[in-house]
């Protein structure tokens, strides 16, 4: 039988397909359930909308912020290299705090993989990893979105690839208020 763990794990949720922050915020309640304390950073979520998940996850008294300027391709370069740089900030302001038991970095990986405008000097693999290093013993952190670099595979305790079958947006169907915000 295993020995318990008594460090925080890495957690990645990554793929193509629907399902990744879901898991992420199922895995936050649960934590909390056990009394756990929880923060929810949303690296390309904009503040500008309103999400149910943000809605239910404030209702249940869990910390959570939409910290992005939305789509890529919606704005600027510069207003989307603003926001990351906050999100950046802000995310290893809570991490390095010691306040948190849990921590989900949402679209983390969406963040990473941005090719429209650099970011690599706003925030590269290298210091995802060096936060993972230097994160609180005891700190779970969760890394969420599509196209997880291998570096953070590799350094991960836990990994799920959520793979797309079927969806019906691929059939011109628009997001559903509910079920995909």
């Amino acid at each position: 039988m295993p020995t318990p763990r008594r460090s925080g794990r890495v957690i990645v949720y990554t793929g193509d397909g629907k399902g990744k922050t879901t898991a992420a915020l199922g895995l936050a309640l649960r934590a909390v359930g056990r009394g756990m304390n929880v923060a929810v950073l949303q690296f390309l979520k904009s503040p500008e909308r309103t999400y149910g998940e943000q809605l239910a996850l404030r209702r249940l008294g869990i910390e959570v912020h939409q910290l992005g300027a939305g789509f890529t391709w919606t704005k600027t370069a510069d207003v989307h290299r603003q926001a990351l740089q906050r999100a950046w900030t802000l995310a290893k302001q809570y991490v390095h705090s010691g306040q948190y038991d849990l921590i989900v970095l949402d679209e983390l990986n969406n963040a990473l993989a941005i090719d429209r405008f650099p970011v690599d000097d706003i925030i590269s693999v290298e210091d995802v990893l060096e936060l993972i290093r230097t994160r609180p013993p005891s700190l779970h952190l969760v890394i969420t979105g599509r196209s997880a670099r291998p570096e953070l595979i590799a350094v991960a305790d836990i990994v799920t690839k959520m793979t797309l079958v079927k969806h019906d947006y691929e059939q011109g169907e628009a997001a559903m208020k509910g079920i995909e915000f």
